[in-house]
C-alpha cells in the first residue's frame, strides 16, 4: 500500500527536508492588519515580529476544510492508497478537525493523528512517520510511529513575556504566572496537548542556560532507551537568532546523544503567539528500526 504523508505547516519542517521525504504540508492563516496570509507562503517571522512590536493586529485562524479536500484528492490521484494526516494539538487549534471533516469524504482512508505537540516536535514525528511510510508501512503502523515518536519528544521554550499568549487564549495552565510576569523570565512546556509552566528565572542569561539543561536532562532519559539511537534536536526562535546560535552550538557540543542540531525559526503563526524574543528546544527520539533516510538528512 502506498501511504502518503500530510502535516500542516506548524511543523516547521525545512523545506527541503520536507520535499525528499514526499511530506505535503498544508498552511495556516495568519491575518496582520486584516491582510490574510498563508504562513509560509506569503509572510515572514520578521514580518510578523515587527507588526507586533507596532502593535499592529496579528491573528491566526485553520486551513478551510476544502484544503484539506483538494489536497486529499490529489493524492488519491497521484496514487496513494492511504493517508496518514499529522496536524498540531487540537487543543491548541481547530487545524485537526478541519483535517477530520474533510476525511469523512476523502476518495481514499485518510487517518488523522492529532501530536499533542507544535514545531520541531510535530516535525520529527512527521519525519519518522514518513521514513516509515517509504519502508512500505500501512497506515496504522504509520500513524502510530508518529503518536510515539511525538509522546516521546520533548519541548521546552522562553518567552520574553506572557502577553502574546495571554491574548491569544493558548496560555492553558501556564496563566498562573500571569501575575508575576514583569518580574521573572517564564520556562514552559507542551504537555498532553497544551501549555504548561515548567520553571521561573529571573533573567534571559538564567533562562538560557536552564533550557540547555531541560534539553541535556532530555536527551540523557531517551538515551537509556532500547528503541532509540540517540536524540535529534532543534532549536526555534523568533527575532533572538544570536542567542539561538549560542545555544544550539553548546547542545551540539555538550549532549553525547545527539545526531543533528537544527535551527529552525518559527514561523508566522506560532510567532504571533509567543512573540519576538522566544526561544525553544525540542528533543526528539531517533529511531532504532526504519530510520535511513532520516539518519541521511540527520546526521
Amino acid at each position: 500500500m502506498t501511504v502518503a504523508v500530510v502535516t500542516d505547516s506548524t511543523a516547521y519542517l525545512p523545506v527541503d527536508l520536507a520535499a525528499r521525504h514526499g511530506i505535503h504540508v498544508i498552511p495556516l492563516q495568519v491575518a496582520v492588519g486584516g491582510v490574510s496570509h498563508e504562513e509560509g507562503r506569503d509572510v515572514t517571522s520578521e514580518q510578523i515580529a515587527t507588526a507586533l512590536r507596532e502593535f499592529v493586529p496579528v491573528s491566526t485562524s485553520r486551513p478551510a476544510p476544502a484544503a484539506f479536500s483538494r489536497m486529499y484528492a490529489e493524492l488519491s490521484d497521484a496514487g496513494a492508497e492511504a493517508i496518514v494526516s499529522i496536524h498540531l494539538s487540537a487543543q491548541m487549534s481547530a487545524t485537526l478537525s478541519a483535517a477530520e471533516l474533510a476525511s469523512a469524504s476523502a476518495p481514499v482512508p485518510v487517518t488523522v493523528v492529532d501530536s499533542e505537540t507544535i514545531g520541531m516536535a510535530m516535525g520529527f514525528a512527521v519525519l519518522a512517520a514518513a521514513d516509515l511510510a517509504a519502508a512500505g508501512g500501512d497506515a496504522g503502523a504509520v500513524a502510530e510511529a508518529a503518536r510515539r515518536h511525538a509522546q516521546a519528544s520533548t519541548t521546552v521554550f522562553y518567552v520574553d513575556t506572557l502577553e502574546h499568549l495571554r491574548r491569544g487564549g493558548r496560555i492553558g495552565r501556564a496563566s498562573a504566572m500571569v501575575g508575576s510576569a514583569l518580574a521573572i523570565k517564564p520556562l514552559l512546556t507542551v504537555r498532553d496537548g497544551h501549555i504548561e509552566p515548567l520553571e521561573r528565572v529571573r533573567t534571559a542569561s538564567k533562562a538560557l542556560a536552564r533550557l540547555e539543561a531541560h534539553a541535556q536532562a532530555a536527551a540523557t532519559e531517551l538515551g537509556r532507551r532500547d528503541d532509540v539511537d540517540g536524540v535529534d534536536v532543534a532549536v526555534h526562535q523568533l527575532d533572538s537568532r544570536d542567542r539561538a546560535e549560542v545555544l544550539a552550538e553548546r547542545l551540539a557540543r555538550e549532549i553525547p546523544e545527539v545526531g543533528r542540531v537544527l535551527m529552525v525559526e518559527v514561523g508566522a503563526v506560532v510567532g504571533a503567539h509567543v512573540g519576538p524574543g522566544t526561544l525553544a528546544v525540542v528533543v526528539a527520539p531517533r529511531p532504532s528500526a526504519h530510520r535511513s533516510s532520516i539518519s541521511d538528512d540527520l546526521s
